[in-house]
């Protein structure tokens, strides 16, 4: 068994994480912790998410003292903390000999000046920030594996990127035309914090951070091409679906496209390419990516939908997709019965 601890446990993600961990049949629960001044330290995690009223975990403020300690006694530590948190907080836990999952934005982007654009603070642990792998788990697999620090990636670069890469991968883009892509997230990707502009009586469908979002330069640093991107916020709990235009090259054939999705995820149990465009209650709830197409080959542009559950594949479940190939399982254990 491997011993695991969550900090920032009482979120959305926290919980989700609480609940894969727990069901996972290689993993044991020894810690879950919230900052110092979170008005849910010294709870029980029973008390605020009645999903998981059957668990006795009790929320610890966490301090510098216990950073240290968790380096040296755990074999894997989740951080759902904000990006400064665990900007702050990697240098002493990845000092030991924890590996480290962190779903924070903190250690995606390897420039940091566009970081510190993005983020609004200046990326001052490089070293770290070098050793952090990309955690898009079909796509970095080698890379994962061998890692200390990975770097979760994005709900919505991750619906992104996993219905780009095939085609990118494959020189099928025409890279004088941006992709372009309209994403709608459930109002769980705001976080569990109360806020008047994501309350769900509130929300209706908004696009939001148009032309400046900060997942934009994660996408684009992955996907190694410019897109446009522009999220929206949905009323509804949780998912994502991303719908995406693009350009391919001249001659492309539906065959072909086809050809680049198969080769890509053919040994991916995770991701379902389906035959017919998925919709958000298809992936809540669950790990899947979910994918469909379709091309019209006298034009040359290409409809892609990708369909993930935002807590789960966008964060929770990649991350323990994640540990699993870290640790030489199957990346669906626990996760797919």
């Amino acid at each position: 068994m491997y011993n695991v601890s969550i900090i920032g446990a009482s979120g959305y993600t926290g919980a989700q994480l609480i609940q894969l961990v727990m069901q996972h049949p290689a993993l044991s629960l020894n810690g879950t912790y919230v900052s110092e001044s979170s008005a849910d330290a010294g709870k029980n995690i029973a008390d605020l998410h009645g999903s998981l009223a059957h668990v006795d975990a009790v929320l610890t403020p966490i301090s510098d003292e216990t950073l240290a300690t968790l380096a040296i006694s755990e074999d894997f530590i989740f951080l759902a903390t904000p990006h400064e948190a665990s900007h702050d907080w990697m240098p002493i836990l990845s000092s030991g000999t924890a590996k480290i999952l962190d779903l924070s934005g903190a250690f995606r982007l390897k420039d940091t000046t566009i970081f510190e654009q993005f983020y609004g603070f200046a990326h001052t642990h490089t070293s770290e920030l070098k050793h952090a792998v990309y955690g898009l788990a079909e796509w970095h697999e080698a890379d994962i594996a061998q890692a200390k620090i990975i770097a979760v990636p994005g709900c919505y670069p991750t619906a992104s990127l996993s219905a780009l890469k095939p085609l990118a991968e494959n020189h099928l883009l025409d890279s004088s035309v941006r992709p372009v892509i309209n994403a709608v997230s459930g109002v769980s990707g705001a976080g569990r914090k109360a806020n008047l502009a994501t309350s769900f009586f509130e929300v209706s469908l908004q696009a939001y951070g148009v032309l400046g979002h900060r997942h934009t330069p994660e996408i684009e640093a992955y996907l190694g091409a410019p897109v446009i991107f522009t999220p929206h916020l949905g009323n509804f709990k949780r998912g994502i679906l991303a719908t995406i235009t693009v350009k391919v090259k001249a001659g492309t054939t539906t065959v072909q496209l086809e050809e680049a999705f198969r080769q890509a995820y053919a040994d991916k149990p995770i991701v379902r390419l389906r035959n017919s465009f998925p919709k958000v209650d298809d992936v809540a709830h669950t790990p899947f990516v979910d994918l469909h197409w379709k091309l019209d080959e006298a034009s040359g542009y290409a409809v892609i939908t990708a369909a993930i559950d935002n807590v789960m594949k966008g964060a929770a479940s990649q991350a323990i997709q994640c540990l699993n190939i870290m640790t030489q399982q199957p990346v669906e254990t626990g996760l797919v019965l």
